[in-house]
């Protein structure tokens, strides 16, 4: 299957956060890839990975970082496709510091903030599930069914 969602993740130690996230799409069946990659250490390869994103098939990107966390807006500066951050705890501010660097995105570079950490990697999926459920009946109508349960 072709991947429909990129998850990508600044640092190896962000995994396990970033893992929730893989384990929703799971659940649905919902091809998705991971990369590591570091809007700081390697922002050739992020432009790169954003700029051919639609057309490798990609629909959704769901960026994970922490403190500085600029990699969901680097993302977000190099392609149209919708981009979900996921603030992680990895400083001494509680994840505070990546939660305002995700979210105050300058006008026209919109990137959809969920939570701190581990429930915000999984809001992130359901973000992703619901974009794409626009274009795909069948999954919205087991997003419906979830949400009756």
């Amino acid at each position: 299957m072709t991947p429909l969602i990129g998850i990508v993740y600044g640092s190896a130690s962000d995994e396990p956060v970033m893992q929730e996230c893989a384990a929703v799409l799971d659940q649905y069946g919902i091809a998705y890839e991971q990369q590591v990659m570091s809007a700081h250490r390697t922002p050739a390869k992020v432009a790169a990975y954003a700029r051919d994103a639609a057309a490798r098939g990609l629909q959704v990107l769901i960026a994970g970082a922490g403190l500085a966390a600029h990699l969901a807006g680097a993302l977000a500066a190099q392609t149209i496709l919708p981009v979900i951050g996921v603030p992680i705890n990895a400083g001494t501010l509680g994840g505070l510091d990546a939660l305002l660097a995700t979210v105050q995105m300058p006008t026209g570079v919109p990137v959809a903030t969920v939570a701190i950490g581990k429930p915000g990697a999984k809001n992130a999926a359901w973000l992703a599930l619901q974009i794409l459920a626009l274009h795909d009946p069948a999954l919205a109508e087991k997003l419906r069914s979830k949400k009756t349960e």
